[in-house]
């Protein structure tokens, strides 16, 4: 998200970007889903990008919802000041707010990809089966909503707080954008994959199992899981998905810059 952008500007710069993440990281996300509900991983391209298509709708439209709704909400808090310098605080609310709106658009559109990596199948067949019982609709929607707040903190909000902090407290090293970028891709990965872990696992566990043989609804499942394999059940898959957060907010983190000024020069002029 960006202030210089306007709301369509920002809107298009997140689709693109968020589109790209996911066509690049695809196999950390199927391997991670896979851990998550002790199921076996394929080596097989074609298993790994099952769901491909709705993640990238997913991915895209959350991104878009979370950069405008971010771009936004910096605009109102500098007041239209290109010099406002945003504190920790600041960045980390624009990120929370931006992050649990778009768990509305992105929670169903998981599900269906979820569903698609554990059965195959296109996208009719499944969402045919998911609708059958609406109630499928909103499953897994709080854990979403936790982890995609926390989520958009990472990657939206921390990485320019540590390249900005970095850059004025030991300028001989890091003395450009890109040097900074590593060690704040680093950190927004940790802190949005080891913040958020826990609600994706159960949040995954959920959308994997919308017969419920296995898992009711959120608290239902959260001490079926800390029944069965303590707090480390919470974190099953975390090594996958902290490789693609990191991998993710470094992209991210690089691409909305780079995409926005080549799609909208004259705003960054």
């Amino acid at each position: 998200m960006s202030k210089e952008l306007n709301e369509p500007q920002n809107a298009s710069v997140g689709m693109t970007v968020g589109m790209i993440e996911v066509l690049i990281l695809q196999p950390f996300n199927y391997a991670k889903n896979m851990v998550q509900q002790q199921r076996p991983i394929s080596m097989s391209p074609a298993v790994m990008y099952r769901g491909v298509a709705s993640n990238c709708i997913n991915m895209g439209s959350c991104t878009m919802i979370q950069f405008v709704i971010g771009g936004k909400l910096k605009n109102v808090i500098s007041g239209g000041n290109d010099a406002h310098q945003f504190s920790l605080k600041e960045e980390m609310g624009c990120g929370i707010i931006a992050g649990s709106i778009s768990a509305i658009v992105g929670s169903p559109l998981e599900l269906i990809m979820i569903q698609q990596q554990r059965k195959g199948g296109g996208v009719p067949t499944r969402v045919t089966e998911i609708i059958q019982n609406p109630m499928n609709l909103t499953r897994g929607f709080l854990g979403m909503a936790v982890r995609e707040a926390l989520w958009t903190c990472g990657y939206l909000s921390i990485p320019p707080v540590v390249r900005s902090t970095l850059m004025d407290n030991y300028p001989t090293i890091f003395d450009t954008n890109d040097k900074a970028r590593v060690p704040a891709a680093l950190l927004g990965g940790l802190f949005g994959c080891y913040m958020t872990q826990p609600f994706d696992t159960i949040k995954t566990c959920m959308q994997g199992d919308i017969e419920r043989k296995e898992f009711g609804n959120f608290l239902e499942t959260a001490k079926k899981i800390g029944g069965e394999s303590g707090v480390t059940g919470f974190y099953r898959g975390a090594t996958f998905r902290y490789g693609r957060m990191v991998c993710a907010v470094f992209i991210m983190d690089l691409l909305r810059e780079q995409i926005g000024q080549m799609m909208y020069p004259s705003a960054f002029k």
